[in-house]
């Protein structure tokens, strides 16, 4: 079971990696992307997306059909 864990965080740790070398980001502050932990990685992709993102954490536009008098 240990090893099926350590495998699974390293696979997220390489794809958030490879994310965040996609948006040319591979540095946190003096850290290389590879000496961060998961947690870290997860961070700082979601710093990068709300970032990037103009609806990062209202969800998607909803309209509404009011009708107008």
């Amino acid at each position: 079971m240990g090893n099926i864990l350590r495998n699974a965080v390293e696979n997220k740790r390489k794809k958030l990696i490879e994310k965040l070398i996609a948006f040319n980001v591979y540095k946190k502050e003096d850290k290389h992307l590879f000496e961060l932990s998961l947690t870290e990685l997860e961070n700082e992709y979601k710093a990068f997306q709300s970032i990037q993102h103009p609806h990062c954490n209202f969800g998607s536009i909803k309209f509404t059909n009011k009708k107008s008098k």
